[in-house]
């Protein structure tokens, strides 16, 4: 049985831990509100792009561009995880790679070939542990990632799919729920659905009652400058759920570790209270002993 001045050494310890966790909830749930503040913000832009692009690619006579191109055969698809660049968030980094690695297996098994894009530290450091031969690493911001971070991804990716390199492009990331949920998203984002360029006979119609439309520069050449800022949208809206969603797993994280040391502390302060006791009760039985071997 541990002696009472260990106990008290691991509740002293134990106490402040928790202090820590404590303190790392409240961070995770500042930044959580931050991050649903930004996604909410993003969600009108979002919206307008789709229905700009919707509008001028209707009026395109004919679109042949890079990032539209549907490729019979598929030889290569590169993967994006989404990752954190810390951890201590529960199971949220580790879900993704998991899935992500389930991915590469069924690509494999289908023939094709897989190329890695790591987005996050986590994300790196699991795929240079197993070897795999990254296209591109960005590190340093998924906590609070910009449009800046976005283009950079959204770059490197149209750069492999134009090239040849790959053929589709799919970002593996946790959408956000609730801070006690995250789900697991897969999102083919190259190459760019033609299905976002058509639209059903009500909205043709609405369309002819508003009249027809002069497009300076062509609606073409306007598509052409519209698609590679779509692709950025859609990247930054995953980094920002990406965010919040590590930011609610960081956050339930910690408030059940908090939860556990608290459980902890008192297991062991019962154990230390019956230590003291028994401590106690050695000491009394002795002086009895001593004082009956002196009468």
């Amino acid at each position: 049985m541990a002696s009472v001045q260990d106990l008290k050494r691991r509740i002293r310890s134990i106490r402040n831990t928790r202090k820590i966790t404590r303190a790392m909830e409240l961070v995770a749930a500042a930044k959580l509100r931050r991050a649903e503040q930004r996604i909410r913000a993003l969600r009108p832009y979002a919206e307008t792009m789709n229905e700009l692009i919707s509008g001028v690619g209707r009026a395109a006579s004919s679109v042949r561009l890079p990032l539209l191109e549907q490729r019979e055969e598929v030889a290569a698809v590169a993967l994006v995880p989404l990752t954190g660049d810390r951890g201590l968030a529960g199971a949220f980094n580790a879900q993704i790679m998991r899935r992500a690695f389930a991915l590469e297996r069924s690509l494999q098994a289908e023939g094709k070939t897989v190329r890695w894009v790591a987005v996050g530290k986590k994300g790196r450091s699991t795929l240079t542990f197993r070897r795999r031969e990254l296209a591109g690493s960005y590190l340093g911001f998924t906590d609070r990632p910009a449009y800046a971070d976005a283009q950079a991804v959204a770059h490197r990716v149209a750069e492999l799919f134009t090239s040849g390199e790959v053929d589709r492009v799919v970002l593996v990331y946790n959408t956000y729920v609730s801070a006690l949920t995250q789900r697991v998203t897969e999102q083919e984002i190259l190459p760019i659905s033609a299905e976002l360029l058509t639209t059903d006979e009500e909205e043709r119609r609405d369309d002819a009652l508003r009249g027809d439309f002069i497009f300076e520069p062509e609606p073409e050449e306007i598509l052409e400058r519209l698609l590679p800022v779509y692709l950025e949208t859609q990247i930054y809206r995953a980094l920002l759920e990406s965010t919040a969603s590590e930011q609610g797993a960081r956050m339930t994280a910690m408030r059940s570790a908090s939860k556990n040391a608290g459980e902890l502390i008192d297991t062991l302060t019962l154990q230390m209270n019956r230590a003291r006791q028994a401590e106690i009760t050695q000491e009394i039985l002795e002086v009895v002993a001593g004082a009956e071997a002196l009468v």
